[in-house]
């Protein structure tokens, strides 16, 4: 089980903060990550829909797209960060 937590307009939008989930062996990046969880309802498609804009963290530690999931057992989503 991997640990998913949401924060700001993503946590919104899915409705909860966090849950722990199976995460298929076949997923092995995080943009893999984000489309297979774009596809597990209504809520976290429209809370994923712009995938690119979000920033993951694995673990804790802030990657790209394309780094791999490598056992995470902790996943972060956060919505793009503004400055103010």
């Amino acid at each position: 089980m991997t640990k998913l937590l949401y924060f700001s307009w993503v946590r919104e939008r899915i409705g909860v903060a966090g849950e722990e989930r199976d995460i298929p062996s076949t997923v092995s990046t995080v943009e893999q990550f984000l489309n297979w969880l774009s596809q597990q309802g209504e809520q976290y498609e429209n809370a994923l829909a712009d995938a690119a804009s979000l920033r993951v963290a694995l673990d804790q530690t802030h990657v790209t797209a394309d780094a791999p999931l490598n056992g995470a057992r902790e996943i972060a989503i956060f919505p793009p960060m503004s400055g103010g």
